[in-house]
Parts: C-alpha cells; structure tokens; sequence
C-alpha cells in the first residue's frame, strides 16, 4: 500500500486529487492539508510514502516544506512530488535543489499521475530525459549553491560515468547498453554514486552533474 499525504490550498483540487487516489487500488490517502505548515505536520505525523506538495501555498511555501522534510532524519523514506500549474519554472528549479524526487502539472493526466506515484514510491525520480536536458541547461545559467557538497573525487571513474549518464536521463537499462554492462551493474554504480554523494534519487543526481560541471548545458560529460 502506497502512502499519500495531499498538500494543497486549493480545496477543488485537493479533492480531485483524494477521489482519483481513492478509487485505486494500492493506494491510500493518509490525510490533506491546505497550507505549508499544516502540510509539514501532516507529514511528520503520518509519515506518508509520497507527498504531493504545491510549489506554492500561505505560510510556508512548498519549497520550504520540501527543505524540512528532506533535512529530517526521520522523514528519510518521504518522497515528495511538487505540483504546480506552470511546468520548469524558478519554483521547480529551487524544489528540486531542496530535495523534490520530481513534479507534475496539476492538469497532468490522471493515468500518468497514479503512474508518477508509483515510480516515486519506489524510490526513482520523476524526471524523464526531455525534461532533464532541459533542467541541465537552465542549471547552466545558474550560479551553485552547494559549495560544502561532496565533490568528484568521491567517485570512481565508473561512477563518474553512469552519474553523467543518468544525469542525461538515460535508464539503467540505456546506461547498461551503452557501458556494456548489464542492468544490475549499472544500478549499483548508480546507487553507490548516490550514497557517496547524499543524493536522495535521479533528480539530485542530475543537480549534482550540473554543479560539480559533470555534464553541460548540451549533455556532454565535463572535464
């Protein structure tokens, strides 16, 4: 059973949102909230799977709630979706560097949004290749602000190579073909990549290539 927290201001589409949850199977809404702060609450109290978070919302923003939840141990296992009405906007850029696994449109398709809850759910980042090329090149004109992160001597050069790579938006399945090496590989160096570097899924993955100059604006490793 996948675990889902709703935070969002608009009551209209809290409650789209709760009917479509319901009628599934698998799934279970443990509660809403309809500003920030009573969103991070709800959080801490029931300790959903997924949190569907408006980027945008009175007395603490998305942004907020999402730099809260990632920075409580105790909330390690939440995965947090943001919704918002505008796609790759400044919002979703600052969500995804506080630690979102992703986000949707809020008009998104209901068959695809049951499907974003599951991948996230099961760990991965809603991010697909088109959507991360693009945050690559946005990231380019940005200037970076972990300057305390690990950087890439942590890695090893095979790290390095699947990092670039799935920072590119390729699968484990894509990365597996490319390296020549079989998927389970591949997710292990991924995954090892992840540990060393405190990222939380694909999505920080891609934040951390930008910032440590692994990949550039046109999806080529770095020097």
């Amino acid at each position: 059973m996948i675990r889902v927290a709703l935070v969002d201001d608009q009551a209209l589409m809290r409650a789209g949102f709760r009917a479509l949850l319901d009628a599934e199977d698998g799934i279970e809404v443990v509660g809403e909230a309809a500003d920030g702060r009573a969103g991070l609450d709800l959080v801490r109290a029931e300790v959903p799977d997924v949190a569907l978070i408006d980027v945008q919302m009175p007395v603490m923003t998305g942004i907020e709630v999402t730099r809260r939840i990632v920075a409580d141990p105790a909330l390690a296992g939440v995965r947090v979706v943001i919704l918002t009405n505008y796609g790759l906007d400044e919002y979703v850029f600052d969500a995804l560097r506080a630690g979102a696994s992703g986000f949707l449109l809020k008009d998104t398709e209901p068959a695809d949004l049951l499907q974003a809850i599951e991948v996230v759910a099961r760990g991965e980042a809603l991010l697909s290749p088109a959507v991360t090329r693009t945050l690559i090149g946005e990231f380019v004109s940005r200037p970076p602000d972990r300057a305390d992160a690990p950087g890439l001597e942590c890695l090893t050069r095979r790290e390095r190579e699947v990092t670039a790579l799935a920072a590119r938006g390729l699968t484990n399945e894509e990365i597996a073909a490319h390296m020549v090496i079989s998927p389970l590989t591949a997710k292990t160096h991924i995954s090892r990549a992840m540990t060393k570097l405190g990222a939380r899924d694909r999505a920080q993955l891609v934040v951390f290539a930008y910032e440590s100059g692994l990949v550039t604006a046109r999806g080529r490793a770095g020097t």
